[in-house]
């Protein structure tokens, strides 16, 4: 009993001796020990980040949609490997996520289940679209007929994801959190960050960004200056 009161006191010493060394250096020392659990990327703010990356690529489906209405010439392969960015980590990475986790969450809450029926329905009919623009990217002379039907599921992508997506960051997302444990939330912030480092390697995200970065500069809409209206 003796030893065992002896190296409680010893143990207690020690952290308080911690305690005063962290706050004789200030503050930033303390936030350095403490701030791990702050980094931590909970499930909505994960998804939101590549709802970032995904209104990147429809800024470039806008862009190449433009040029193939006026007939200009870019590398279609831009186009191309955007598209497969989109199937590789949106709809069978990011998609896949809601709707393993998120979806089902909502159904057994009963709670945004039209919502939920209707952005899976999307999330199919984005699927066909994507494929069909995989598909005619391949073409090294597109016809005409060829042409206006890519302009036409460019347009039809896009004019159905800016709602989708603005819909689940607003509504679907900030509901998320009210219909699961703490516990809960937390375990599945971990597990999709498990998910997406086995799927992509440990800076999958940061990889993709820096892919549609490239893909951004091979049709000059890189530089985000541009896009700042000049005074009139």
């Amino acid at each position: 009993m003796k030893d065992e009161a002896v190296n409680t006191r010893r143990n207690f010493i020690m952290q308080a001796a911690k305690v005063t060394a962290i706050s004789a250096l200030g503050l930033p020392l303390l936030t350095g020990f403490i701030d791990d659990e702050d980094k931590k990327v909970s499930p909505p703010e994960d998804l939101m980040q590549e709802h970032g990356l995904l209104n990147r690529v429809l800024l470039i489906y806008d862009h190449c949609r433009h040029h193939l209405e006026t007939k200009q010439k870019f590398p279609m392969e831009a186009l191309a490997s955007s598209a497969a960015i989109i199937r590789k980590f949106v709809e069978d990475y990011h998609e896949k996520q809601e709707e393993n986790y998120l979806f089902p969450r909502f159904k057994k809450a009963n709670k945004l289940s039209d919502l939920v029926d209707t952005l899976l329905i999307q999330h199919n009919a984005g699927r066909q679209l994507t494929s069909q623009i995989m598909q005619l990217t391949k073409s090294q002379n597109m016809t005409d007929t060829e042409n206006k039907k890519l302009i036409h599921i460019l347009t039809q992508f896009n004019t159905m994801y800016r709602p989708h997506e603005a819909r689940e960051d607003t509504v679907l997302f900030p509901e998320f959190r009210k219909i699961v444990s703490q516990h809960e939330y937390d375990a599945l912030g971990e597990e999709f960050e498990d998910n997406e480092h086995k799927l992509f390697g440990k800076d999958g995200f940061e990889h993709m960004v820096d892919k549609v970065a490239l893909i951004e500069k091979s049709l000059g809409i890189y530089d985000l200056a541009q896009f700042t209206p000049k005074p009139s």
